[in-house]
């Protein structure tokens, strides 16, 4: 997987973003996460080497906006052109996540239409507020490949309604760091069933590091997160 930060920054949004890492990563630095600005690498998807080929060579996922969101406010004079290079590039295959999907509208190319078959994009929702704000809008959205993550997760959430087959998979996690909000296990399986129940793929990302499960609130190691979360074995392949 290759990763595109078009632009940095982001302003926190949400419940979600309460213990945002990039936020606390950058803090260690120094650096202020609400300035948004343009990057270098702004045209990395179509740079070339010295023999005149891509340095993304082809086939590959793309991770889009690791650092920012790519509905930003400031970035909406830049965005027709980052969407103009995912076109260009459809050898590629471009994810990103957003907790702005109701700003989709702003910045799209004309030749948008119905959308681009090499794009994935994530509504990420937190809690039941987030899921009606985000996903009611996510559902009527012109997106040939759809996501929802879930991650934070800070509740049990129904999001039966929003599951149809324009949705590829729904991705779960808790919060990592100290002083973060539990995840419990029966959220995780509850929505998991959501899933199975409409035939929509499911994967279990990570667990929080404050974890319940059986009655019992655990403390995982950040560096266990993942790879605990797999050796849970429930994740679901729509078939």
């Amino acid at each position: 997987m290759a990763v595109w930060n078009p632009w940095r920054g982001c302003h926190k949004k949400s419940e979600g973003c309460a213990n945002c890492y990039i936020h606390r990563a950058n803090a260690r630095k120094g650096i202020n996460t609400d300035i948004i600005y343009k990057t270098d690498e702004f045209y990395k998807p179509i740079e070339k080497d010295k023999k005149g080929n891509y340095k993304i060579k082809s086939g590959q996922m793309v991770f889009v906006c690791f650092n920012s969101d790519f509905f930003i406010e400031e970035a909406d004079s830049w965005r027709k052109e980052a969407w103009e290079m995912m076109k260009l590039r459809n050898d590629l295959h471009f994810l990103f996540l957003t907790k702005r999907i109701e700003r989709f509208e702003i910045g799209l190319p004309d030749d948008y239409l119905d959308g681009y078959d090499n794009v994935t994009i994530c509504s990420t929702i937190e809690n039941t507020l987030r899921a009606k704000e985000r996903l009611s809008i996510f559902k009527e959205l012109p997106i040939k490949h759809k996501m929802i993550t879930i991650q934070p997760m800070l509740e049990r959430i129904d999001i039966a309604e929003y599951l149809d087959e324009s949705v590829e998979c729904v991705v779960v996690g808790g919060e990592s760091g100290s002083n973060v909000r539990p995840l419990s296990y029966d959220w995780v399986l509850d929505i998991r069933e959501q899933c199975m129940n409409k035939n929509v793929s499911f994967e279990f990302r990570q667990l929080g590091s404050i974890f319940m499960k059986d009655g019992t609130t655990y403390k995982v190691q950040r560096q266990n997160l993942c790879a605990q979360a797999r050796k849970a074995g429930i994740n679901y392949k729509a078939v």
